[in-house]
């Protein structure tokens, strides 16, 4: 009996053992998304599912719903977390010290693994406020998203291109699905959004046909694009959003990015498995932008240097050189 007692706490001994090295092999890699109402979070969720064990052997991926891209940006670098997503001009202002990060440190350790998709800028005006163009925007109550957001960034480019300054409306800082529902109870006129199309909090007004999408083009919008290379012509379809024709806009790159810091066979093995036959399946089924992120774009528009480990993979595939 004393002999059984002890190889069954031999054995099991061994097995917590081989539990405590399992959990130690296991390497955690939170990915910065955005609002849970907006694309980032869900395509975010989609890569994490898709990248985590056993694709990379003892990879542990998650989404996590943040305020976006600064705050992503800044999450990267204090270490909270291992990779974000970004739009293009964020990342690389980020990089410079320009833009919204004038008069910061520049955040020279941030690092592309890949280009995504194109963000389209959303202008969403509620249908009984009478917004027609950017110029009615005057004297309404205007959500510009929240700080941290590069949503944010971009209204002001954009307000400013036309012409507008904060003091010429009643600015709010609300997330889209925060504004979204302001807008459902006539406290809000407007908000901005920028993310791939169609972003669920937008789809959810527009079934209730109370809403315009209004157009940002014209020559303040061609000298935007001339002004910031990362912009881009847009146009979001008719019937992306019920009872909404087409839209003429803006776009700018979603992108993943993390730290040098990473080791370079962990982001080599994320950047292989981001491209792989079963992430291209999840990608397309799981969610409608995810048809717009293709390996061919993977360094389109990259204002920051790749990191080394993604830059191997693209190398072998003869992405670059």
């Amino acid at each position: 009996m004393k002999r059984s007692l002890i190889t069954t706490l031999i054995a099991a001994a061994g097995i917590a053992l081989v539990g405590v090295g399992s959990a130690s092999a296991q390497t955690f890699f939170r990915i910065n998304t955005g609002g849970t109402a907006g694309t980032y979070y869900p395509i975010g969720g989609l890569i994490a599912n898709a990248i985590s064990q056993p694709t990379v052997p003892g990879l542990v991926a998650t989404a996590v719903a943040s305020n976006g891209s600064v705050a992503n940006i800044n999450a990267i670098q204090s270490g909270s977390a291992e990779a974000g997503f970004s739009q293009a001009d964020v990342a690389y202002w980020a990089y410079t010290g320009t833009g919204t990060f004038e008069g910061k440190p520049k955040v020279t350790d941030v690092r592309l693994i890949a280009n995504l998709y194109p963000e389209s800028f959303h202008l969403v005006a509620r249908k009984a406020a009478n917004i027609k163009s950017i110029a009615d925007l005057k004297g309404k109550r205007v959500s510009l998203d929240e700080p941290g957001s590069g949503t944010l960034v971009n209204a002001r480019a954009i307000l400013a291109a036309y012409g507008i300054s904060e003091k010429d409306i009643k600015p709010e800082f609300l997330k889209p699905n925060a504004a979204g529902e302001k807008l459902k109870d006539n406290s809000l006129d407007a908000f901005f959004f920028v993310g791939g199309y169609p972003a669920g909090a937008i789809a959810e007004l527009a079934a209730t046909g109370g809403i315009d999408l209004l157009s940002i083009s014209g020559p303040e919008a061609d000298k935007l694009v001339k002004q910031y290379g990362f912009y881009s012509v847009d146009t979001i379809p008719a019937d992306t959003y019920k009872g909404v024709g087409v839209v003429k806009t803006l776009a700018v790159g979603a992108q993943l990015v993390t730290s040098a810091k990473q080791d370079a066979t962990l982001i080599y093995n994320i950047t292989k498995a981001l491209w792989n036959d079963n992430t291209r399946k999840a990608l397309d089924s799981g969610h409608a932008k995810g048809k717009a992120i293709v390996r061919a774009n993977a360094v389109a528009g990259a204002g920051i240097p790749l990191h080394p480990g993604a830059e191997k993979y693209y190398k072998e595939v003869g992405l670059i050189k």
